[in-house]
Order: structure tokens, then sequence, then C-alpha cells
């Protein structure tokens, strides 16, 4: 498996996050964020979650300075459409996509895969290839009852004590999530571990994306 990097120590990037929902990032593509700082990349960071309200506005702001401690700069935005309503507010978050790109031109976008099952996660997908149509996008996964989990192209694998702290930061900021079967430390670790097989990762963790076009020079 060919080894490429995005951005070494030292260099600066620019990332664009995006999730329908307060913790889809930090599911998604938690411990890949937490690296690139980790290892010294200069990350230039707009991080923006479309319906964040109320408590769960409250959770995604704490999580996500806690996630972006370390980061050169950083931008959040919580937007406030309604959950699940994602498809039928389609022209409001386009929008508000349209507007955004005027704002930013990221070197790396993150946000949902194709083919999750969830209505919103897809809308957000939809607009985003719409929106950015020439950048790097790395689409990140979140595993749910509905066994969507699909076969991605892209690993990014993680150190232990990164993962460790992905998995701690959404325990410690997502209260309101604690009770779900699903939202705990064995399903965290136990697809990072199952993507780190799957590279071989030298730690057996590592988060994996889709990625649908990319140009290599």
């Amino acid at each position: 498996m060919k080894n490429l990097s995005l951005a070494e120590p030292g260099a600066r990037m620019s990332v664009l996050c995006l999730g329908a929902h307060s913790d889809d990032i930090e599911i998604g593509a938690g411990a890949t964020v937490l690296g690139w700082i980790e290892a010294g990349v200069k990350l230039d960071v707009h991080w923006a979650v479309l319906s964040a309200t109320g408590e769960r506005a409250e959770e995604a702001r704490g999580s996500a300075e806690a996630f972006l401690a370390g980061a050169n700069t950083s931008e959040i935005e919580l937007l406030s459409f309604r959950d699940g309503f994602f498809p039928y507010q389609g022209a409001e978050i386009k929008t508000w996509f349209e507007n955004l790109k005027r704002r930013v031109d990221p070197d790396v976008v993150l946000t949902h895969t194709r083919d999750d099952a969830h209505q919103d996660h897809r809308e957000v997908h939809g607009l985003t290839v719409n929106t950015f149509r020439d950048h790097l996008m790395l689409e990140y996964e979140i595993p749910k009852w509905d066994g969507d989990l699909g076969r991605p192209n892209v690993f990014i694998p993680a150190r232990l004590q990164t993962m460790n702290r992905k998995i701690e930061l959404l325990q410690q900021h997502f209260a309101s999530q604690r009770s779900k079967d699903w939202f705990d430390a064995d399903t965290f670790r136990g697809l990072a571990r199952l993507r780190g097989m799957e590279c071989r990762a030298a730690d057996r963790l590592a988060e994996a994306f889709h990625v649908r076009k990319v140009m290599l020079r």
C-alpha cells in the first residue's frame, strides 16, 4: 500500500469540516484532526455543524474547541437547521453553502459519505460535492444501527494515544448521546481497529474515508 502525505510537520493546511449534527465530525474524523495537530501541521480550520441548538449547541462548541486546541486558526460555525428534515430544507441549506464557498477555499474538505443511511448526512454530502467541485474531499463514516458502513478506500492511521483522546473527548462532551446503545467506546474503538487492520496501521488503529476523485502529480 502506497503511503502519501497531505501535509508535513510545519506546513500549513486549510481544512473545512462539515457535519450535519453536533458529534458527526468528531466521530468520523476526530482522530485525524487531532493527529494532524499533534504532528505539527499548522491547521487553519473552519468547523461547521448544521444542526446544533440548545444543549446540542453547547456540546458542539465545547467539543470543537477541545478537538481544535493547538490548531493554527479555527472558526466554529453552528447553525440551526431542523434535525431530520434536511432534504425538506434543501433550498435554505443550499443558500448557506453558496455563501460558505465565498468565505472559505480549503485544501481539504471533511464531510459525510454519499451512501450514509441518514437523510441529513446524505443532504450535506450532496451539497458539499455540488459546492466544492475542485477540492480534495475526504468522506468520513459514522457507525449506526442502519448497518451502512461501506468499503472506504483511504485510510489515515491513528496513534493509540490519539484514538484514546478522541474517545475520551466524545464521552466527555456529548452527555446527551450516552443513552444511545451505539454511542460508546467499544463501538468507536472497534471500528478503528477494523480499519487499522485493513491498512496495517502501526498502532493497529485508523480512520477511513471515501475519496471519489483525486489528482496526483
